[in-house]
Formats: C-alpha cells, sequence, structure tokens
C-alpha cells in the first residue's frame, strides 16, 4: 500500500468512528488501523501524513502517537521518527507469557470473588464470540474475545492485576487478532474457552489456573505459526 492509498483510506476510516478527545480519537483509529493490517510491522508514519488523514494539529497527534508508543504499537527509532513496532517473535512470546501467568493467577482469584453475575457475563461474551463471527464478521469477534479475557481479569477484583493484564493485552492486540483468523485453530480455542468458563462456573480455582495457562500457550504456538504464514504470503507477492 503506497502512502497515498493508505492516508486517504486511514481518512476514511476516521470520519466513520464517534468523537473522542482529537488525541484519544486519533489513537484509536490509528490503533485499529494497525490491527487490521493496514499498515504492516516496521512501515514508517510520518506525522505530517498522519496530521493531515486525521484533520488535526501535530500536537494532539503527538499526544496519541506517545498513547500508542506506551502500548508497544508505535516504536521510535534513532531519528525520533515513529514507524509500526515490529516485536521479534522472542519479544511477543515474552509477553504472552507474562499475560498468561496473569490471566491464571485471575481465573484463580475469580473463582473466590467473582459475583454469580460477574461469571455468567463472562459465560455471555464467550457466546457472542460464534455469534459475532456469524453476523459481524471478524473483528467484532475479535474484539468480544479480547472482552471475555478482560473480563475473566476484571472478575478477580484486583485493580493492579487488570492495569498489568491492560498494557500486555494492548501490546498483543496485533498478533492475537493475526492469529484470531486461522482456521485451523479455531476448534481447540473454542473448546479452551469452554474449560475456562466451566472452571469458573463451578468455581474450581486449579483448573481455571490451568485451563487458563493451557489456553494462552495454545496463543503462543497460533501466534508463531500465523507469523510465519503471513511472512510466507509476503514472500510470495
Amino acid at each position: 500500500m503506497n502512502d497515498t492509498n493508505w492516508t486517504s483510506e486511514l481518512r476514511d476510516f476516521a470520519e466513520l468512528k464517534p468523537r473522542k478527545s482529537l488525541a484519544a480519537d486519533a489513537a484509536d483509529n490509528l490503533r485499529e488501523f494497525i490491527l487490521l493490517g493496514k499498515l504492516a510491522p516496521g512501515m514508517p508514519v510520518r506525522e505530517r501524513d498522519l496530521a493531515e488523514a486525521f484533520g488535526i494539529s501535530r500536537t494532539p497527534l503527538k499526544e496519541a502517537l506517545r498513547i500508542l508508543e506506551a502500548e508497544g504499537l508505535i516504536a521510535y527509532g534513532p531519528t525520533r521518527r515513529p514507524v509500526v513496532a515490529d516485536p521479534s517473535l522472542e519479544e511477543i512470546n515474552d509477553w504472552l507469557r507474562v499475560q498468561g501467568a496473569l490471566e491464571a493467577l485471575a481465573g484463580e482469584l475469580a473463582c473466590d470473588v467473582a459475583s454469580d453475575k460477574a461469571i455468567a457475563e463472562i459465560e455471555r461474551l464467550n457466546k457472542a464470540i460464534k455469534g459475532a463471527r456469524d453476523s459481524e464478521g471478524q473483528l467484532e469477534a475479535f474484539r468480544c474475545d479480547m472482552a471475555f479475557h478482560d473480563a475473566i481479569v476484571a472478575a478477580s477484583g484486583n485493580r493492579s492485576l487488570f492495569e498489568t493484564h491492560a498494557t500486555y493485552n494492548a501490546r498483543l492486540w496485533r498478533v492475537r487478532f493475526l492469529s484470531s483468523q486461522r482456521l485451523v485453530s479455531r476448534d481447540i480455542t473454542r473448546r479452551e474457552h469452554e474449560e475456562i468458563v466451566d472452571a469458573l462456573k463451578t468455581r474450581d480455582a486449579g483448573a481455571a489456573r490451568q485451563s487458563l495457562s493451557q489456553h494462552l500457550h495454545t496463543a503462543e504456538i497460533n501466534i508463531a505459526a500465523a507469523l510465519a504464514e503471513a511472512d510466507t504470503r509476503t514472500e510470495d507477492i
């Protein structure tokens, strides 16, 4: 995608979204654009082009880029010019293992402290994933999937855990979205979700910890495969 095409598409994309603050709005739209693979890892994102696409000044744009830098989606090279972050598989696996430990702890805690209402909402979100995939598409299904995991962490009642998890989740959004598109792994993921929900409903802390740890291990395998497949497609172009 050349510069003219992607900035025009980003402008049209942003105009469809409800408005927040200028910086938050720009960060939300650029984050989703990266998530959808419209901007490839390592691709330069010139501030002038972004400001023009969003119709904002450089000040809120710089704030938006700082938000995404903190989330690990934008990186700055030696020249301090922003690029789409391109973490190594080793870095991604490091983040996944931390996230796996956080979610396993969250599931264990949730079995002790979560309300029945909170667990019912986790179950509802799990059912919504398939419904969204059937009716609204892969992006909405992915949002439901991430909401499912966020709800488990929130049900732990531990605010520090929730905030730390959010940091790692933001860094992993792009690769987790990429892996969610793999049809070959979808049945495994669905089965693991059911095991997680069952463990929470029966308040089995050990099973919740184990099922969430296994689920993140499966994500690690799927992400490695998805990245390898994406590299192969790029080489074939």
